[in-house]
């Protein structure tokens, strides 16, 4: 398939994303989705990428989603409106391997919760965040109300999409929506210093790793404790753990 909205890198084991309709703050629209199920149907079949980075070209990471699109929609359009976008970023969410959002500027509605599905959130600190759905009569619809509590808490998920505020980079960091702030310029620097750093580390155990926190987080201690020892166990029969493990008592680095 030509992507003509994705611009795709793949090198040193790390996969980047570039969403590209910059003259539309690369807003979400039909054939974003379609390119972008495309993207993950063949990077579910690669076995040498081992990070995913996703950000977006010009000032906007994603500026939300294709109001134009959306304009003369009943219930039903609506609906699947919703659901296809829900559906796309559940995959997103549920890869084996770890997403870094590298967020270079606006981050809005449908461009927040594309942000929230990834890993973890990496800004420019001239990133702007909001879901200002209410603004349009509407609230978020690709998992923004349930991504948002559980990323920021209750009373700050509440906050934000009720009075459909925009925050500052500095803002979402206080309120653990993002990781860490960069110069705008050292942004790709930084988030491809960590996504090299990750992309080294013990193979399996990172997967497993990922894995584990996210079941963990969708049940209770007891049951997310339970999963960890399966998960834990289950490592030891891995000849990178096992390398991990005879390297540590050699004083020196593994060779995974």
């Amino acid at each position: 398939m030509d992507y003509n909205i994705l611009k795709i890198g793949i090198s040193n084991r790390i996969a980047v994303v570039v969403i590209s309709r910059p003259a539309a703050l690369n807003a979400l629209n039909s054939d974003f989705f379609s390119e972008f199920n495309h993207f993950l149907d063949d990077l579910e079949l690669r076995n040498d990428v081992k990070v995913l980075v996703i950000t977006g070209e010009g000032k906007s990471f994603v500026a939300g989603a294709d109001i134009s699109e959306m304009a003369d929609f009943g219930e039903k359009e609506g609906f699947a409106f919703s659901e296809k976008g829900q559906r796309t970023f559940n995959r997103l969410e549920q890869l084996q391997i770890p997403v870094i959002a590298a967020i270079n500027g606006y981050a809005l509605g449908g461009g927040c919760e594309l942000a929230m599905a990834c890993d973890f959130r990496i800004a420019s600190n001239l990133a702007k965040f909001g879901q200002p759905e209410m603004n349009l009569g509407l609230i978020p619809g690709y998992a923004g109300t349930q991504r948002l509590a559980r990323l920021t808490g209750l009373g700050n998920a509440l906050y934000l999409i009720l009075t459909a505020a925009t925050l500052s980079a500095d803002e979402a960091l206080r309120m653990g929506l993002i990781q860490k702030v960069t110069d705008p310029e050292m942004l790709m620097e930084e988030v491809m210093k960590l996504a090299s750093k990750i992309a080294n580390n013990g193979s399996r155990a990172v997967p497993v790793g990922k894995k584990t926190i996210r079941q963990g987080l969708e049940t209770d201690f007891a049951r997310g404790c339970s999963i960890e020892t399966d998960a834990f166990a289950t490592l030891f029969n891995d000849r990178a753990t096992k390398e991990g493990l005879k390297a540590f008592m050699e004083k020196r680095k593994p060779d995974w």
